[in-house]
Order: C-alpha cells, then sequence, then structure tokens
C-alpha cells in the first residue's frame, strides 16, 4: 500500500494480530515527529498490539508494551515514540501532577490509549483509530486520519 491508503477514513477488518500488526507497520511508514495517534476501544481490543506493531516497525525491535501502570514509556529511536496510556486517569489534575503533557512538544510520535479521559491533551489535528472486538474475535478498525 502507498501513504495513499492512510489519506481517507478507512475500515479494516483483521483475522488476527499478525494482519493488525501489518496494518500498524503501513501506517507507521507514515507517520512523522509532532503526530498524534489516539486509540480507542474495550479492553483487549488490540490497541497495546497496534502500538507494539508501530514501535516494532519504527525502531526494529519490539520492546512496546502498556503503560496502563505507568501512564508513559518513551522509545528512543529516530523518530522517538511516546506511549501513553490514560485508562486510570480520574480526575483532569492528575495529568498536571504526572507531567503528561510534556509527551506532546512535538520531537516524537505519540501514542494514546484511552485518550477520552484526557481529550485536552491531544491536538485538534490527530489520527484516530478506533478499535472493535476482543478475545478471539476479528478486529476491526476505522482509522480517521488528520484533518
Amino acid at each position: 500500500m502507498s501513504e495513499d491508503t492512510f489519506a481517507a477514513p478507512l475500515e479494516r477488518t483483521c483475522s488476527n494480530e499478525d494482519e493488525l500488526a501489518a496494518v500498524a507497520a503501513e501506517l507507521a511508514v507514515t507517520l512523522r515527529a509532532g503526530e498524534v495517534v489516539a486509540l480507542s476501544g474495550p479492553l483487549g481490543s488490540g490497541k497495546t498490539a497496534f502500538a507494539r506493531a508501530i514501535v516494532r516497525a519504527l525502531h526494529g525491535r519490539d520492546e512496546g508494551s502498556s503503560p496502563t501502570f505507568t501512564f508513559r514509556h518513551r522509545y528512543d529511536g529516530d523518530p522517538p515514540v511516546e506511549h501513553l496510556d490514560f485508562y486510570r486517569i480520574r480526575d483532569e489534575r492528575e495529568i498536571a501532577e504526572l507531567g503528561l503533557e510534556e509527551a506532546f512538544d512535538g520531537d516524537a510520535i505519540v501514542l494514546v490509549e484511552w485518550w477520552q479521559r484526557a481529550p485536552q491533551l491531544l491536538p485538534a489535528r490527530r489520527w484516530e483509530i478506533a478499535f472493535e472486538g476482543a478475545g478471539d474475535a476479528p478486529r476491526r478498525l476505522q482509522l480517521v486520519p488528520p484533518r
């Protein structure tokens, strides 16, 4: 696929994690430092697997993990990748205490799981990817590029 593949909203159904990783790798080559990817969907829908596949595609190593308990992981490389998980954010005051806004300084690609819990942190111009499905079921992805 070409970069034009992601120029307009699209839907994909992935039967397994390998297919999900392939979509993530296709997207990864189009991403540049400063871009934000907002990932949404239920627990177990593939958000972390998708983020891990982006990191692997960009950096050639599988180091991505869920930052649910730490809120933030930074993966150095060219470009660096910030992986944020807002699942445990319950109050806007936590955002300032955790310093999460620093991840959006423009020097890295930023992947954000559960972004709706702190939407004020994300720029209006962002990728939005919604996941449906869990367990052994296929995953349906809706990808909306920045506008």
